[in-house]
């Protein structure tokens, strides 16, 4: 179990210092790629941790690259879980929890549960375990690592992998340019199930990803946080870039920040900027430009689909600014 000291939501500031000192719960030695963006993620994730803790992954990158037998980068209680199941994983987790802490089998108060999952096991394989744990109003915070692909199996495209984008199963080319479908909406799907806590975060801005980890773990009741998390390899960007595009996804409105705590919608502060100047918001062509997976869409004939995806992304961003809160 981890032994982090509990911080109260006054103290929810995580500075520089703060992370620095905390204890590394996501260690080294892991075989993600170079300027992986989930790895990253999953030590910020880590290091928001408010004391025990309990984590169920399912199969995806992340779980590979960190649990190479007999190896493991996990400093705390930790389980593998299918593609399919780890909400129904964590659903058991807390309920066991319960029962032991009913007949004094556990004196801790409080033994939070994670379950993180990339977009395959959340926006497809995993979605039925997810929706029915969500309905059951399970105590657990589940954490989507959103690389827009799937990546450890060969780059196939996903539900959250966005039009246009070309993969190994979508591939740009004389026939058609990527992927045609949208980016499913899955937050809104998940805050159809009218839970108290839904986020969007981005190892960009760090201190909002870890305060909003512990804002998830302090819910009574189920909480969901969507982190995008770029994919040099899958992308076919540079590693050295990766924060970089994880700043690009908010600057041009393709990935804001918000949460809803209770049903109220608000951007978190670094979107407020593009609600406030919307003159500041950066085209999309700025977070396109030097990915793979993009290029083609600078090409002559595909200009009418990157003026559509531009008109796509302003429609999504004034949709966004109706459901949120007057800043």
């Amino acid at each position: 179990m981890t032994t982090s000291t509990p911080i109260s939501q006054d103290e929810w500031k995580f500075t520089a210092k703060d992370a620095a000192l905390r204890p590394d719960l996501f260690f080294s030695g892991h075989r993600a790629c170079a300027g992986c963006g989930p790895a990253t993620v999953l030590r910020l994730i880590m290091k928001a941790t408010r004391g025990p803790t309990i984590v169920t992954q399912a199969t995806g990158c992340m779980e590979i690259v960190s649990s190479i037998y007999p190896y493991t980068s996990w400093g705390l209680p930790w389980l593998h879980t299918a593609f399919e199941n780890v909400a129904a994983n964590a659903s058991g987790i807390e309920a066991a929890v319960k029962a032991m802490q009913k007949r004094g089998k556990i004196k801790q108060e409080h033994i939070d549960v994670i379950a993180l999952a990339g977009d395959g096991g959340t926006y497809d394989i995993g979605f039925q375990a997810l929706s029915g744990a969500l309905e059951r109003g399970h105590d657990f915070l589940f954490i989507l690592y959103d690389n827009e692909g799937y990546m450890n199996t060969g780059i196939q495209r996903s539900g959250a992998t966005p039009t246009g984008a070309s993969t190994t199963t979508t591939p740009a080319g004389t026939v058609q340019p990527g992927k045609l479908e949208k980016k499913k909406p899955l937050t809104d799907i998940v805050l159809a199930h009218d839970i108290e806590y839904v986020a969007t975060a981005t190892p960009y801005y760090w201190k909002d990803l870890m305060i909003k980890v512990r804002k998830g773990l302090e819910i009574k009741g189920p909480a969901f946080l969507h982190i995008f998390a770029p994919c040099p390899r899958g992308w076919r960007t540079e590693p050295a870039k990766t924060m970089e595009y994880s700043k690009l996804s908010v600057d041009t409105c393709i990935f804001p920040l918000w949460e809803v705590v209770n049903g109220k919608r608000a951007l978190s502060t670094p979107s407020k900027i593009f609600q406030l100047s919307p003159q500041k918001a950066k085209p999309i062509t700025d977070y396109f430009e030097g990915q793979g997976r993009f290029r083609h869409l600078f090409k002559p004939e595909n200009k009418q689909l990157l003026d559509q995806l531009q008109e796509a992304t302003n429609k999504q961003w004034q949709k966004l600014l109706k459901q949120c809160e007057t800043p």
